[in-house]
């Protein structure tokens, strides 16, 4: 519970923060809205580019943490 709440004191600043300097560059608001809870509409094709990438290298390095502990535990069972 404590995890949840802490994110929401963080999250509702930044967005905050976010929605005021969207308006000082002179966005509307419901543009501002947009940039702020879709951060992909705003992302230049390189930038996605790397993202997917982080992206992919999380998901493979969770598959091989995985397959790895398996391994493990496998082996020990054996002996």
């Amino acid at each position: 519970m404590k995890f949840f709440g802490i994110t929401l004191l963080l999250l509702i600043p930044l967005v905050v923060l976010s929605l005021g300097m969207d308006i000082l560059m002179g966005f509307d608001l419901d543009n501002s809205i947009k940039h702020a809870f879709n951060p992909f509409l705003v992302k230049d094709p390189a930038e996605f580019i790397l993202f997917i990438i982080l992206v992919s290298f999380l998901v493979f390095s969770f598959f091989y943490r995985k397959k790895k502990k398996k391994n493990k535990n496998k082996g020990k069972g054996q002996q």
